[in-house]
């Protein structure tokens, strides 16, 4: 990474931690006023979420919402689903797709953060959410296994990052096969802006100089591997640039063999085993192990 990109991480990672700072002591202020509310334009917040979905919510993880959209309800969240949402923040994204995927799904929230992971664990324990698990590091190098994810979803942060294709590849990464995206961002029109002209519309970490054109997210999503990428706007943020739904599939396999990414079956076993290619892996048939399981169906499982 070289020096601009290293500092332009920072000034972001230093913005997000001033919002959580900003909620937490809001909450802990006297007089019971609850927790101060990022002030952000209209076009992102909180606002973009239904009142029944904010309901039930810790305030906190309301007011630090800052997303351009709401990747929970086009990401298609079944129960048993196993959620990944990219920039995390203080958790609110995380808590809805728990809440949807059930007792049987986990939903995963990654930020770079210390500030919004403190916020977001203190949101998670108010809500009583034990399906979820938060994580430190950064959307470009996810800490997880490969093929372990159903759905990745986002809410106006890749558009934050310094490498953009390295995000692509490590969703594509840790989907497993027919996994899928729901992400909300920031797009800019097709019409020739420019870098100088896409900053003069609002700065980086405001979510737009960083901002791909319709184009070129379609490019980068294709050059990973995904299909069927579909962009859709949703409403404008700046002249030219939209928040818009980003949905791609990373498509089944059918391939055998070791390395072969494993497929899931309904219960959430593959090829014998139960929570494969994960470190909870088990053999299905408590008689015979994972790697005997795995070898009778010449299965195998991509790093």
């Amino acid at each position: 990474m070289n020096e601009q990109s290293s500092d332009l991480r920072e000034t972001v990672r230093q913005r997000y931690a001033a919002a959580a700072t900003t909620v937490t002591e809001g909450a802990a202020a006297c007089c019971g006023s609850g927790p101060t509310a990022v002030e952000v334009d209209a076009n992102f917040g909180s606002g973009l979420y239904d009142a029944d979905e904010r309901a039930g919510l810790p305030a906190e993880a309301v007011a630090a919402s800052l997303g351009c959209g709401n990747p929970t309800a086009v990401a298609e969240l079944r129960d048993g689903d196993r959620v990944l949402d990219l920039g995390s923040g203080g958790g609110i994204d995380v808590l809805l797709s728990a809440r949807r995927v059930g007792p049987t799904g986990k939903a995963y929230g990654l930020d770079m953060t210390e500030e919004m992971l403190a916020l977001a664990l203190a949101n998670a324990e108010k809500a009583g959410a034990r399906n979820v698990e938060f994580l430190k590091g950064s959307i470009e190098a996810i800490l997880l296994p490969a093929n372990t994810i159903d759905v990745v979803i986002s809410n106006c942060v890749i558009n934050l990052s310094v490498d953009k294709p390295a995000v692509f590849a490590e969703m594509f990464r840790v989907l497993r096969p027919g996994g899928r995206i729901g992400i909300s961002d920031v797009v800019a029109d097709d019409d020739a802006l420019t870098s100088a002209q896409r900053a003069e519309r609002g700065d980086y970490v405001g979510c737009i100089a960083g901002a791909l054109s319709f184009a070129e997210y379609r490019a980068g999503l294709e050059a990973a591997g995904f299909t069927d990428v579909g962009i859709t706007p949703t409403h404008a943020v700046a002249d030219g640039m939209h928040s818009a739904i980003v949905r791609a599939t990373k498509a089944a396999t059918t391939a055998t063999g070791p390395g072969a990414p494993a497929a899931r079956s309904a219960d959430g076993s593959c090829c014998g085993v139960s929570a494969c290619c994960t470190p909870a892996e088990e053999a299905v048939d408590p008689a015979v192990g994972v790697d005997e399981a795995k070898s009778a169906t010449a299965c195998g499982c991509t790093s």
